[in-house]
């Protein structure tokens, strides 16, 4: 199994001859009004036989890019659809109806519901969102290793239900910015973060027992400050200090060859 980072918090995920994608974005800016484009991210290295989401926010679903990089016909798994009436979702309305207009074949799945996609399985793991939308984690299985995708999950009691069913896991790809967020929908805003900072991650990293531990869900090359979006300064480095051994960083396009 080989896994590339393609950007902010999307891999690309190689076996078997097949590719998967996870929380494959292209253009921010729906969600992001001040994100420029930029090489930030890049495209998977070939046509995808499947497609995982984790939540439904415009910076981790975006069906146009799923469109063009999905085989015809090819699942994308999500989360439920969230709570409540159009307020209480204003932050997976846009990704929900980009979805619908593409046409793709997306499935809703259950926690610790478990799929064979090619030579893939995998398995949506429980997550706490930060903004209170529906979220997914994602084990998947390959060739003998194993992987997990951390969305942009805060720091939860379910990591020891995880690692007791999977660990020790070959690579943990974390959120690690710790983004503290004010929406106008979500008053009086939180101080707190909204997704693991890199502590909070590299603990994560340890109970789940991982051979490398890779922070996501940061840019280094977007230092234009985000309205109503706060990180921490440095997620990777302050993550190598915390994770150690484990850490890996990997640049926007790099490879993990897991099985070397």
């Amino acid at each position: 199994m080989r896994v590339r980072r393609l950007g902010w918090a999307g891999l690309e995920v190689v076996a078997g001859g097949e590719r998967l994608v996870v929380d494959y974005v292209r253009d921010l800016s729906p969600l992001f009004t001040a994100w420029k484009p930029g090489d930030w991210v890049v495209e998977p290295s070939g046509t995808a036989t499947a497609a995982l989401v984790t939540h439904l926010h415009r910076d981790h679903t975006d069906a146009g890019a799923l469109a063009d990089v999905l085989a015809s016909g090819a699942p994308v798994l999500r989360p439920a659809r969230g709570h409540g009436d159009d307020v209480d979702n204003q932050t997976t309305l846009l990704a929900e109806g980009e979805l619908t207009r593409h046409r793709l074949a997306a499935e809703t799945v259950d926690t610790w519901a478990t799929r064979d996609l090619g030579p893939f399985r995998v398995t949506a793991v429980p997550s706490v969102d930060g903004l209170g939308d529906p979220q997914l984690n994602w084990v998947v299985e390959a060739e003998g290793l194993r992987v997990f995708h951390g969305g942009d999950t805060m720091f939860h009691g379910y990591w020891w239900l995880v690692a007791r069913r999977f660990s020790p896991f070959d690579a943990v790809f974390l959120p690690a910015n710790g983004a503290v967020v004010d929406a106008p929908h979500l008053q009086p805003p939180s101080p707190l973060p909204a997704a693991m900072d890199p502590a909070q991650a590299a603990a994560a990293a340890e109970i789940l027992d991982a051979r490398y531990a890779v922070p996501i869900h940061y840019e280094p090359q977007q230092r234009e400050k985000i309205p109503g979006y706060v990180e921490v300064a440095d997620p990777a480095g302050e993550f190598r200090t915390h994770a150690g051994r484990r850490a890996r960083e990997l640049a926007v396009g790099e490879w993990l060859d897991l099985a070397g």
